[in-house]
């Protein structure tokens, strides 16, 4: 209490919004990884409270992905921590049933997101050593006073739109970014443009051959394709075991001799691969491999085409890099997403400039003064749920502890005393 009483003593927290002492930590962001914190920290007999600014938890899978999405790992590499996933859901849950597994998981551990409550900034004082998060709900500001601050906005916060030349003032066709896509349906029948070969726009371009609409995909660099599953086992699977027992080098290595057998050589289809192995670029730089679920098909058969890096748009085509012009009717952009993280926390030691803890995996989930990151470590949900255990561990052996030594303040305090003389 002297701390919060420090902070109401100083200047700065003379303001017209409403302040909220919250009694164990914040955590920002709704999403698996928040929500993965908050069951952890729930389980550990520590309060919280959880702020997201959209109405709904995991608002990237319910509002910014297509219809067709479905895990692409297998589920037991995608449970969140104390909550399986239901027996009957199959290898690879679809959207709806991971949605829903998620709504299930924040109900049976009574989580209650304050919804439509966006962080505006948060900053550690160092004279009462708590943190103040300022949001914004329905035009009234807020202010949440906590010793702890989990920072879970995850690292797909925000889309990325590039700079290309004439998309913006010249193009006239429609153009949207892959958080907008919901299905090739709209699409039948028009020229449609991929820019970008990840996950999402091998996927795009395969749901939109598969709505009979004329596609082509931008490869601007190298890439990492491999089979989803070899031999009815996931590929991502046997790479987690192999790792246990075999240099990162050499599992790579057999990685790529699988791939090779099952999908064949992929560069006369205008798809080379990085010279480093694939589970070595995921650990150093983050990007993941594409895991094909039948967009390789469509490429070896003509119905998507593989095209190079764009020179630049004009009012109903594209020019190429290598002198090439297609006529389109529209773009999809599928290139990624960035984290949001230094748009609103001031803090500079953790973070870096990119929204990315500075320390990495597995050191990424802690920094000073009570600041914590759940969902930063490039390793999916699995990485986030480790991130979600170690944070909840950590805040709950100093929450009892003070616990012990308040009870025991207590006991003394209620002690008779007896007169002998």
């Amino acid at each position: 209490m002297e701390n919060i009483f420090s902070l109401m003593a100083s200047e700065e927290y003379l303001s017209d919004c409403r302040c909220i002492w919250v009694n164990g930590p914040v955590i920002v962001g709704a999403g698996p990884s928040g929500l993965a914190t908050a069951a952890c920290l729930r389980d550990q007999g520590v309060p919280f409270v959880v702020v997201e600014r959209s109405d709904c938890i995991a608002s990237l899978w319910q509002k910014r992905t297509y219809d067709r999405l479905k895990l692409h790992l297998p589920k037991k590499f995608c449970q969140l921590p104390k909550m399986p996933f239901p027996d009957h859901y199959p290898e690879y849950p679809t959207k709806r049933q991971f949605i829903d597994y998620l709504e299930s998981y924040a109900s049976h551990f009574k989580i209650k997101p304050e919804f439509n409550n966006s962080v505006e900034s948060a900053r550690f004082d160092e004279t009462s050593g708590l943190w103040r998060v300022r949001t914004t709900s329905a035009g009234e500001e807020m202010e949440y006073i906590c010793r702890w601050l989990v920072v879970a906005t995850g690292e797909n916060a925000e889309q990325v739109v590039p700079e290309i030349n004439g998309l913006k003032t010249e193009f006239n066709g429609e153009v949207i970014h892959a958080c907008e896509y919901k299905s090739g349906e709209k699409f039948r029948g028009k020229r449609v443009l991929v820019v970008g070969c990840g996950n999402s726009g091998m996927e795009v371009s395969l749901d939109l051959a598969n709505h009979n609409a004329i596609t082509s995909m931008v490869v601007r660099s190298s890439v990492h394709v491999l089979p989803r599953e070899v031999m009815g086992k996931s590929t991502f699977g046997i790479s987690v075991m192999l790792m246990k027992w075999l240099p990162l080098w050499l599992v790579d290595k057999l990685i790529l001799l699988l791939s090779w057998l099952v999908l064949g050589s992929l560069s006369n289809y205008g798809l080379k691969r990085p010279n480093i192995g694939p589970m070595e670029l995921k650990i150093k730089t983050g990007k993941t491999p594409v895991l094909d679920i039948g967009a390789l098909e469509k490429i070896k058969s003509g119905d998507v085409e593989i095209v190079p890096a764009i020179k630049r748009f004009s009012r109903s085509h594209v020019e190429l890099v290598d002198g090439q012009k297609l006529d389109i009717d529209a773009v999809v952009l599928a290139t990624g997403y960035r984290s949001n993280v230094p748009s609103w926390l001031h803090e500079c030691e953790f973070f870096s400039k990119n929204g990315f803890p500075k320390s990495p995996f597995p050191n990424a989930w802690k920094g000073k003064s009570g600041l914590y990151a759940a969902g930063f470590t490039r390793k999916g949900l699995a990485g986030a749920s480790a991130d979600a255990v170690n944070i909840a561990q950590d805040i709950g052996n100093v929450w009892r502890e003070e616990t012990e030594r308040q009870k025991m303040r207590r006991n003394v305090g209620h002690r008779r005393c007896i007169s002998v003389a």
